[in-house]
């Protein structure tokens, strides 16, 4: 599955990333890790019982990509490798 598919089938979790990064933002933090809002979720959807989608762990760096390029006071808040090569 690429990030792509897993995205669009699970928009949940795009809807709680924005969320969780907005908060650290909104608390001061300069730079936030994408894993730690991937657990944040994984707490907040736990914590209510919810078990409506799976965490991709392999797709936390692209959530952080597609924030910061719809939002660009996001860019730098997250440190990405430079990818070698586009996924697919």
């Amino acid at each position: 599955m690429t990030f792509e598919q897993y995205d669009q089938a699970s928009p949940e979790v795009w809807r709680l990333f924005q969320k969780f990064a907005a908060e650290a933002k909104g608390k001061g933090f300069q730079r936030y890790s994408a894993k730690g809002i991937f657990e944040l979720i994984r707490w907040h959807t736990a914590a209510q019982g919810a078990d409506r989608f799976k965490l991709n762990n392999n797709f936390h760096a692209d959530y952080a990509r597609k924030l910061m390029r719809l939002n660009p006071s996001f860019v730098g808040f997250f440190r990405i490798r430079e990818l070698k090569k586009l996924r697919g």
